[in-house]
């Protein structure tokens, strides 16, 4: 738990002040944080995902990086709690992360995503996909996950209906069968994502890396793709009607 409480601790340090007192009362917290949890550690693995979910909304963001290894850890153990857990962190993004209309987003919001979000989408995108149920979807639609770190992310069928994923690095993630439609994909990254299948109407590519990317029987049905780069994507098979090539 000593390399947690580290990382939760230089994640924090990188995105605040360099104020000297703050980190050290950030770190005191995590400290603090981190003895409760060693306290509860030999309880069994339901009293401690219980615990976890009441942690998760203290809505402090290192309080929120611990927990959230914890559940990791939790669902790698117990593959009984893997889907609950899943279903735990996107309910995380999408209540945290909320999607804000393109007219409403203040013109000096930075695109950093905050770093709880990002630790969360991290672990639903390594998760053992293995363990994931039939017939069950992952829904990160309606989220706010501009310039998120989705390298190799494996979001097969997952449902991101009107997600804004603008610069977004989407290299080699599956998205195979998922839903983005009215998604933001502009200035995204998507060399060699797989989107076989996924339905991408009225989504916005612009300016978006599809390089190599398979879009085999993909739905880009009023898509728009002013800019996109296109070099070398398998697009046989794909719905073009209406697509906007140009402005």
């Amino acid at each position: 738990m000593l390399t947690v409480i580290i990382n939760a601790f230089h994640s924090i340090k990188n995105i605040l002040p360099t104020n000297n007192n703050q980190l050290s009362k950030i770190c005191l917290r995590i400290h603090a944080f981190q003895k409760k949890v060693n306290q509860t550690q030999h309880q069994s693995p339901k009293e401690g995902l219980r615990i976890a979910i009441e942690q998760l909304g203290n809505k402090t963001i290192e309080t929120s990086l611990t927990v959230i290894n914890d559940l990791e850890q939790i669902a790698q153990n117990h593959p009984q709690y893997h889907w609950i857990i899943m279903d735990i962190l996107t309910t995380f993004v999408r209540e945290n992360a909320p999607y804000m209309p393109q007219g409403k987003v203040p013109s000096k919001l930075s695109t950093k995503l905050r770093v709880d979000i990002q630790a969360a989408l991290t672990v639903i995108a390594r998760r053992d996909v293995n363990k994931d149920p039939e017939n069950e979807q992952l829904d990160l639609s309606h989220t706010d996950m501009r310039g998120a770190n989705l390298n190799g992310a494996n979001l097969e069928q997952t449902n991101l209906y009107q997600a804004n994923l603008a610069g977004a690095n989407l290299t080699e993630a599956n998205l195979a069968g998922a839903i983005l439609s009215a998604a933001n994909l502009e200035g995204s990254n998507l060399y060699l994502a797989n989107l076989e299948g996924a339905i991408l109407s009225a989504a916005s590519l612009k300016g978006a890396n599809l390089s190599e990317a398979n879009l085999h029987c993909a739905s880009l049905y009023l898509a728009g793709l002013h800019g996109a780069v296109l070099n070398d994507a398998i697009l046989d098979g794909a719905n073009l009607r209406e697509a906007k090539l140009s402005e």
